[in-house]
């Protein structure tokens, strides 16, 4: 069975929907880039982009691109990340879970930048792939590893359609993101 990110095309809506919070000036890391399907929503909103995979053939398309920096690096050898100890405006990761990261992964979130993570969940190996539970969150488990550092302004553990998966997936910000004064957008 192929799981819904090897057939996702466009950005997650996930994504789409907090994406906007991002300063305009500012960076975005995507972890775990892939195709690239996120770095594009990035350009378009106007950020910098910085892409990470163990492979950047997906890619391609962006190397000389001014706003793209693309770092290909294997995130799960034991090495240090290559995006650290940089601050990023926004965090994308999308169907990638490696929990020896995950801190390194919150860390990176400027203090006015903000989280936005979807992966698949606990259950989802009823429906297909992934189903080793070392590659599904359980429930909460997004929460608890944003805490303290940063402010859960979304969350949802949630059973989605076309193709069927569990999926857990945040919006969380720095201690300094306008939302926390403003409110987050409803959506």
């Amino acid at each position: 069975m192929r799981d819904h990110c090897s057939d996702a095309v466009g950005p997650s809506p996930w994504v789409q929907r907090f994406i906007g919070g991002a300063r305009r000036d500012g960076t975005m890391l995507d972890v775990a880039c892939g195709g690239g399907r996120h770095i594009a929503l990035g350009l378009d909103r106007g950020l910098a982009v910085v892409g990470v995979d163990r492979s950047l053939a997906g890619v391609a398309r962006y190397v000389g691109d001014p706003r793209v920096t693309l770092i290909e690096a294997d995130l799960e050898d034991g090495g240090p990340v290559p995006f650290a100890p940089a601050r990023f405006a926004a965090v994308v990761v999308t169907c990638y879970l490696w929990r020896p990261i995950l801190g390194a992964i919150v860390s990176a979130v400027a203090a006015d930048g903000l989280l936005v993570y979807e992966t698949f969940a606990v259950g989802n190996g009823s429906l297909g792939r992934p189903s080793n539970p070392d590659f599904l969150l359980a429930p909460a488990e997004l929460i608890g590893a944003v805490a303290p550092s940063l402010v859960p302004v979304a969350y949802e553990h949630v059973r989605l359609d076309g193709p069927a998966r569990i999926v857990e997936r945040i919006c969380a910000v720095g201690p300094e993101h306008p939302w926390l004064s403003t409110g987050a957008p409803a959506g």
